[in-house]
């Protein structure tokens, strides 16, 4: 069974969108930041040889309705290449790509481990990265730290309880980005 993890684009203020969904053009420019191809961007050498692993190991997502929307459903085709699970309580109809999911984070993350098989899955940073967490489901928080300051907006968790991370287990240097992994421990911070 792969690892459930949290991972995003986020400033060095800890935003993964400033004020009414800004900040993207900051937040993704390495996405476009080299020649290198990887899942239709152009990025650099090692941004794509993380971000492609990464995308390689992702067997299932979690989101949440509001980035669902936001996205316009991002087509009709999951993000990362395989399923996603909506966590909503105004579901749609599942369909190949998307299962609605009204049952909470936990029956979400065992939904999209069934979708995943072996492999990892992903939680939506933001209120899905927090309920996950506060019920014990999260294993890693993967951060691709942009160098900018947004100043406020959404938060990679929603406010909440503390905790410790370990780590880092890797940390990888791209252009305008540096890929950050820790693994989550569960009790008390110190």
């Amino acid at each position: 069974m792969g690892r459930v993890y949290a991972g995003a684009s986020t400033s060095v203020d800890g935003y993964v969108s400033g004020p009414d969904f800004s900040g993207f053009e900051h937040l993704f420019r390495w996405f476009t930041s080299g020649e290198v191809e990887v899942a239709g961007l152009k990025t650099s050498q090692a941004s794509a040889d993380y971000y492609g692993a990464m995308l390689a190991n992702t067997g299932a997502a979690v989101v949440g309705r509001t980035l669902y929307d936001h996205t316009n459903g991002w087509g009709g085709t999951s993000p990362v290449g395989s399923h996603t699970v909506v966590l909503t309580h105004r579901p749609l109809e599942d369909n190949e790509h998307f299962t609605f999911c009204t049952e909470g984070i936990e029956r979400a993350v065992e939904i999209a481990r069934e979708h995943a098989g072996d492999r990892d899955v992903a939680v939506n940073s933001g209120q899905m990265a927090r309920q996950a967490l506060d019920a014990g489901l999260l294993e890693e928080i993967c951060l691709d730290l942009v160098p900018v300051l947004l100043g406020g907006g959404t938060p990679f968790f929603a406010p909440g309880k503390g905790y410790v991370l370990e780590g880092p287990l890797s940390v990888v240097e791209g252009v305008g980005v540096t890929h950050l992994r820790y693994r989550v421990r569960y009790g008390s911070p110190a």
